[in-house]
């Protein structure tokens, strides 16, 4: 095992959401696409057989000797928490109890249950997804609390790779929206309303970033779909949140959700891009 003193070249802790300067937040951006643009080509490389399972069905594999990487990264994924959806469905209180776990598909699956589906990498090598043209590998736990950065703050290097495995990049953003990106870079005003489409600063970060991952991957993504990604994964890190506990940039998470669960659009691309699959 070899280690590195990260202080020596980024001596700045990320800290708290608060803590991050924007310069800082840009950096840990630029990371990220240079992070998922990178094995965005590279990811297909990986022997399917050797990615790791879902914590509970991988004890029924104990054979780890060849293991490599998580096969859903991060943590916060519906398969890891059912225990907190299930304590969602019955939370009469909370407004996202009816909006994300009704069911509302012939095959009697909520909202969440299909943003689930369809951000799930495929268990099979011969099964093809709608997510497999755009996954890479994703950090699993982006956080300003995971990463230092020079004194300058316009160089980061980020740590605790626990949760890494394959998804869409835009899960990572997701978190990293909500929980450290000064709020002033998503929105012009502190008094966010409740409901809220995509701001000017929110296009401006989102667009930076996918002009670097396609730079760095060598492949194309189209604006719009990129978009719907986006949208997908705003839903499903809403979701743990609404059943885990809300923190960061709440307000505007809650009040970007409610526009995208009321775009029809949005909707028929959902069940469109998950008709057929389990």
């Amino acid at each position: 095992m070899i280690l590195s003193d990260l202080a020596q070249d980024y001596p700045l802790a990320g800290e708290k959401r608060a803590a991050l300067t924007s310069t800082q937040a840009l950096s840990a951006l630029d990371w990220l696409s240079n992070f998922h643009g990178f094995w965005w080509s590279r990811v297909k490389d990986f022997k399917h057989d050797n990615l790791v399972l879902p914590p509970l069905e991988q004890l029924k594999h104990p054979d780890s000797t060849k293991k490599s990487i998580w096969l859903n990264g991060g943590y916060t994924y519906l398969a890891t928490r059912q225990n907190e959806y299930h304590n969602l469905v019955e939370d009469s209180d909370s407004e996202w109890s009816e909006a994300l776990t009704q069911p509302i598909d012939d095959q009697n699956r909520s909202i969440a249950e299909l943003v689930a589906t369809f951000l799930s990498p495929s268990p099979s090598p011969s099964a093809q997804t709608p997510i497999e043209p755009y996954q890479t590998l994703i950090h699993g736990d982006v956080k300003s609390e995971n990463l230092f950065t020079s004194a300058a703050g316009d160089a980061v290097a980020f740590y605790d790779f626990q949760y890494v495995g394959l998804g869409l990049g835009v899960c990572d953003l997701a978190k990293f929206f909500t929980c450290s990106v000064p709020l002033d870079m998503l929105v012009p005003s502190e008094d966010v309303p409740h409901v809220l489409a995509m701001e000017e600063g929110e296009e401006q970060l989102l667009e930076r970033y996918w002009k670097s991952l396609k730079e760095g991957g060598g492949k194309e993504y189209e604006w719009d779909l990129f978009v719907r990604h986006w949208e997908i994964a705003l839903v499903d890190w809403l979701r743990f949140q609404a059943s885990w506990g809300f923190w960061g940039n709440t307000d505007w998470l809650e009040a970007r959700v409610r526009s995208i669960l009321g775009d029809e659009a949005w909707r028929e691309f959902l069940m469109g891009s998950t008709a057929g699959q389990s």
